[in-house]
């Protein structure tokens, strides 16, 4: 069975272009949605990503919608404890598929670090 993990060096997850994320409003607060927005830079890659060493500078006090917890996606989607690995490894092959291509290293890279 695959098992999520947040693969290093990837940052898919950081590219909040809101165009690509249409939905934002109907899982973040209002408070939220806002700091999601101003954590946008001019390329729609997050200001807090370092592109250069392909990292989060502020990942120990990220936000929580930053974050692939179990309470944490289970008060933003609804998802159940249970469905959150399966949830969690579809959501980061979306993003790195979009971000980066379905045959980028970073999917190569991903699907070897779940199990696939």
């Amino acid at each position: 069975m695959a098992t999520w993990q947040c693969v290093k060096q990837c940052g898919a997850c950081c590219y909040l272009d809101p165009a690509e994320r249409p939905d934002l409003d109907e899982y973040l607060s209002p408070k939220e949605l806002e700091l999601y927005l101003s954590m946008v830079g001019d390329d729609g890659w997050c200001v807090n990503y370092d592109k250069e060493n392909r990292e989060c500078r502020i990942y120990p006090n990220r936000p929580r919608f930053c974050r692939v917890e179990t309470e944490v996606f289970q008060d933003m989607y609804g998802i159940e404890p249970e469905e959150l690995n399966d949830f969690a490894i579809d959501c980061c092959h979306q993003q790195i598929e979009g971000v980066y291509g379905d045959r980028s290293l970073e999917m190569l890279r991903f699907d070897q670090a779940v199990g696939f």
